[in-house]
């Protein structure tokens, strides 16, 4: 963090001296909200849900962010910066009422501190598996440094097209770095491993979340990730997409996704044979929908607090 290159934007900033990059992420990690979250799919939410730390702050800046009251408003999340060790306690407070695993949200600017807490509260007894749950948009030195820290891997591919990137999500170079960086989380996880209980303890999930009007170019991307991860990466196809925070000013993204198109990603990702895919939405797709997938909620109707 001094300097900055914790994701690939590497912006260089000195962080310990109290600068902020891009990310608008300082020396301290800015937790927005802690919770055992049973909004996520089935092998990590279970029956007790997924202890989920909720990052403020983020690497990227998603025209269509439904979290971006957290994710785009740094100024109110600088008083819910955590020191390592408070943090620590939060993960052991979440173990103790039986979540699952641990889940952090929006990690790839906060790297170091998430990794300060969880030595520190693997020291006083946390077991659960860890889950790194990130946009992608990750650096290849940071994840290798991960390896072996990290149990689970729960990435986003959000898109085919750079061009796209630059324009919904403000950030260059996406596609490339995604790719290299599921490719990595791939290597040291593998495929998804279930206990007798049914729930995630070590591999991959992969989301991708549909756009309309194809904004996603979900094809390409799914026959990339078959062609790097093989038929027996968990996919995980979203389809919960409604036009928040400024998506509304582009036409493009401005509406819900229609039915057929979140058929048409489905069709295309059994078409490549991925033989382990969760669906959500029964109304969207219901000659496909798999009920044990529970439809994702939104944060503001979640029952995550505040920390």
């Amino acid at each position: 963090m001094a300097p900055c290159r914790l994701c690939p934007r590497a912006c260089g900033v000195d962080r310990r001296a109290g600068a902020i990059g891009p990310c608008f992420g300082g020396w301290r990690a800015a937790v927005a909200s802690i919770c055992d979250h049973h909004g996520e799919e089935p092998p990590l939410s279970g029956t007790r849900g997924s202890g989920t730390i909720f990052f403020a702050n983020c690497n990227l800046r998603c025209l269509y962010c439904q979290n971006h009251q957290i994710s785009q408003a740094y100024r109110k999340a600088r008083p819910d910066e955590l020191e390592p060790a408070a943090l620590a306690e939060r993960l052991l407070e979440l173990q103790a009422r039986g979540c699952h695993n641990i889940n952090f949200v929006s990690p790839s600017h906060y790297a170091a501190q998430m990794v300060r807490a969880i030595g520190e509260a693997a020291r006083r007894g946390l077991r659960v598996p860890i889950v790194y749950n990130s946009n992608a948009y990750d650096a290849l030195e940071v994840l290798r440094l991960l390896d072996g820290i990290i149990d689970i891997y729960l990435p986003d591919l959000k898109y085919g097209d750079d061009a796209a990137a630059r324009r919904y999500s403000h950030v260059r170079g996406y596609v490339g770095h995604a790719r290299a960086a599921i490719a990595e989380m791939w290597r040291q996880v593998g495929p998804l491993e279930l206990g007798a209980d049914g729930l995630g303890r070590r591999g991959t999930i992969v989301r991708h979340l549909v756009l309309p009007n194809d904004l996603a170019d979900s094809e390409p991307s799914l026959a990339w990730l078959r062609e790097a991860c093989g038929p027996d990466v968990t996919l995980s196809l979203m389809g919960q997409y409604t036009p928040a925070h400024k998506a509304a000013r582009e036409a493009l993204l401005s509406r819900t996704i229609r039915p057929r198109e979140y058929a048409r990603v489905i069709e295309c990702a059994e078409r490549l044979g991925f033989h382990d895919l969760l669906l959500q939405d029964e109304h969207l797709a219901p000659e496909f929908y798999r009920p044990d997938f529970e439809r994702a909620h939104p944060f503001e109707k979640s029952d995550c607090q505040k920390k």
